[in-house]
């Protein structure tokens, strides 16, 4: 895999699992107050600079020309986030970042897709405290929805630069820290793993309808996990019910359409972002694997390159 296959599959795998009409999540079809699909599809490209350099970095620590410490993941999380913002004024893909820069690096530094997040959680081990600031910086840049106050370690705090300095917290520490209430953080330390496994449930699904079966496995995501995204904005009970609703389509005992109106009910509140983002970088995994869209009597499908 060249640089341009790695940028260009982390830009088709976003922009397709937001197209997707998906429970609950913004889609070609839907829109929320404050966020539409026009958000997303100007935000990725703005990405590109970034994931090429975040590319070559990993290359120079492959080669041994930088350390692992220096590869200054929390900077391009900070940049990227910052290109976003230049291009459109909502927050559509932070976690995409988050979940992407590593993992881009790693893929650049193994070349061999099912090492990636090894690497990825390697170069999160050894960050420094610096990279955890410059992650703050991101976040507050980004400004997510439902960020709980008065934790430790509070990303807004106005100690909270002194504190993580105090006592060297890295990427990897604050991922551990935060892991039951962020999702994304969970997959830093433990390599991809959701990320991975999604990716191999829809590869073993190949030839297949595009969007019947992202949505179906987007299904089985919310089954069998909760959305920190949801937990955060929501509370556990919400997002407990969002995860048995699920089960119920799963089980055959709610429709997809019924399914989609309870959780748009309640405006965004139960848009699980989260195990969203986890489908953007699967596909993105999924287009790296070389996976290609193909129309079959007026339908979009995914089948295996021929190339």
């Amino acid at each position: 895999m060249n640089r341009w296959e790695l940028i260009r599959a982390f830009l088709t795998g976003p922009l397709i699992e937001v197209a997707v009409p998906k429970p609950g999540n913004v889609s070609r079809r839907r829109d929320f107050e404050d966020l539409s699909i026009y958000n997303f599809l100007v935000a990725y490209p703005a990405l590109a600079g970034i994931y090429h350099e975040a590319i070559k970095r990993a290359e120079s620590i492959r080669s041994g020309l930088l350390r692992p410490n220096e590869a200054g993941i929390g900077e391009l999380i900070r940049r990227g986030v910052e290109a976003s913002k230049r291009v459109q004024d909502a927050n559509p893909n932070f976690g995409v970042i988050v979940l992407s820069i590593p993992l881009l690096m790693g893929l650049s530094m193994t070349r061999k897709i099912l090492e990636g997040g090894e690497k990825a959680k390697l170069l999160i081990e050894e960050s420094t405290v610096g990279d955890t600031m410059e992650l703050y910086r991101a976040i507050r840049i980004a400004n997510p929805k439902g960020l709980p106050s008065g934790v430790k370690y509070d990303v807004y705090s106005e100690k909270a630069f002194e504190e993580l300095f105090r006592d060297r917290i890295n990427l990897s520490r604050i991922a551990e820290i935060s892991r039951e209430r962020e999702l994304i953080f969970r997959e830093w330390i433990e390599g991809y793993r959701l990320t991975y496994g999604t990716f191999e449930r829809l590869a073993e699904r190949i030839p297949c309808p595009l969007e019947e079966t992202i949505v179906g496995v987007f299904i089985e995501l919310l089954a069998e996990n909760l959305d920190t995204l949801i937990l955060r904005k929501a509370g556990r009970d919400e997002a407990e019910l969002v995860r048995e609703k699920a089960r119920d389509v799963v089980g055959g005992r709610m429709s997809l359409e019924e399914f989609d109106a309870f959780m748009r009910e309640k405006g965004d509140l139960r848009n699980p972002g989260s195990l969203a983002d986890v489908m953007a970088v699967s596909l993105s995994l999924l287009f790296l694997a070389g996976v290609r869209v193909e129309m079959r009597n007026g339908r979009a499908w995914l089948v295996t390159s021929q190339r």
